[in-house]
């Protein structure tokens, strides 16, 4: 077995290409495989291997004196697997560790207040506070809190503009803000503190601590968490949600959608059916027989796997 750890810290760095090459030195003697992220304003990471190889890695990260104690307090999340879902180690030097795009804003500098799961009911309860939705539009389609607004948002760069457009400072007491594992809505908050907004949240871990603590019949979870993995999605207790997704578009479907004729397994979707170019429907269709012909092989088609086991970078 596989064990394969996410994890992300917002933390000032220096000299980050140094860091790099530290990192993927010890990752690749490990051989332990995936993706991390390095920038000024911190890491964000997810990375597999043999159980006793990670735990080394993460005995590393936190105590080697290279690292002067910047990720001591470093949290991740745990998931197995019978094959590492990761053919190669990257470690990718980038500007954000999430993509936000407004130059400055960083939770190094300034954050809101975190939440913690077993808090959340009561301040989402509160008449006084909007409750934000800060992931993609294509995540929040199939589950999001009560009550919650949805930003309709392609992708997270766009978040800022929905503010500007949006969101009065002077009219707002309070906002709470979600996303899958916490890293895009503690980089929301700092925007949000930079904007004027006085009394700022976010939700502690994210929507998969809430749906890991918080019992069912306490929550006020509606639906599906969308989930960058082989999953799809997740329920409350982490467990395996019902929805597969369109391996053209990456949406997910519901049972329904899959029954409808404009999905075909690899090819198109109700989301994608009519957007599909000649020149991308011919594309996703010759994919499509790589990677039947891979399994008829019992090979993986590295693409495949790469992109479901994408973890939220």
């Amino acid at each position: 077995m596989y064990l394969t750890i996410a994890f992300y810290h917002f933390v000032s760095l220096e000299n980050i290409d140094q860091l790099q090459l530290f990192i993927l030195k010890f990752c690749q003697k490990k051989n332990i495989k995936g993706t991390i992220l390095l920038a000024s304003e911190g890491i964000n990471g997810t990375i597999s291997g043999e159980e006793k190889k990670i735990q080394q890695f993460i005995e590393f990260i936190k105590e080697d004196l290279f690292f002067k104690n910047k990720f001591k307090i470093l949290e991740h999340k745990e998931s197995w697997s019978s094959k590492n879902p990761f053919y190669r180690m990257k470690v990718r030097l980038k500007k954000e560790i999430v993509a936000l795009g407004v130059e400055g804003i960083s939770p190094t500098k300034k954050v809101g207040k975190y939440v913690n799961p077993e808090e959340w009911n009561n301040l989402i309860n509160d008449p006084n506070t909007i409750v934000i939705d800060t992931r993609n539009n294509y995540e929040v389609d199939i589950g999001t809190f009560k009550n919650s607004i949805n930003p309709q948002t392609e992708a997270f760069r766009e978040f800022p503009s929905y503010v500007d457009k949006n969101l009065n400072n002077n009219e707002i007491k309070k906002v709470a803000m979600f996303c899958t594992g916490g890293i895009r809505c503690e980089k929301a908050s700092s925007l949000m503190l930079e904007k004027g907004f006085k009394d700022v949240y976010h939700l502690k871990g994210g929507i998969l601590k809430y749906l890991e603590n918080i019992p069912k019949e306490e929550s006020l979870w509606v639906g599906e968490c969308f989930v960058f993995d082989q999953r799809v999605a997740i329920t409350h207790g982490l467990n395996e949600g019902q929805y597969d997704q369109c391996y053209a578009c990456r949406h997910p479907l519901s049972p329904n959608e899959l029954k409808s004729t404009q999905y075909t397994k690899g090819i198109s979707c109700p989301y994608c059916f009519n957007k599909l170019t000649q020149k991308k429907k011919a594309g996703v269709i010759e994919r499509q027989k790589q990677i039947m012909l891979s399994k008829s092989k019992g090979e993986n088609h590295i693409g495949d796997n790469q992109k479901k086991a994408k973890e939220n970078l």
